[in-house]
């Protein structure tokens, strides 16, 4: 079974997608399901962790981005098992967010 991490930040990304969902559209199947798929994501790049792109114009490190529908998971490849930094959706300012802007 793949393993993964999830960082603080990215714990209170997918928090922040969910309540957003559920509060703010009034939608709670809606956000189950989005983290579902945000789940989902996490586990294949956990499978195969190099099927994310590397974004070296969004972050000085190594890190990779899955997309998911909206949503990016951005993760560290190299580590065993791998570190997802940040769920972010892809219309924020994903390079500020880093804090690589």
């Amino acid at each position: 079974m793949s393993q993964f991490l999830i960082a603080p930040a990215a714990k209170s990304d997918i928090f922040e997608s969910w309540n957003y969902y559920a509060s703010d559209v009034g939608n709670a199947e809606l956000a189950d399901k989005m983290r579902e798929e945000i789940f989902g994501g996490i586990r294949a790049v956990a499978r195969e962790p190099n099927i994310g792109h590397l974004r070296r114009d969004l972050a000085h490190e190594p890190l990779r981005f899955w997309r998911v529908r909206k949503y990016l998971i951005i993760y560290r490849s190299q580590t065993k098992p791998i570190q997802v930094v940040r769920v972010l959706h892809g219309a924020r300012d994903v390079q500020a967010m880093l804090g690589e802007g």
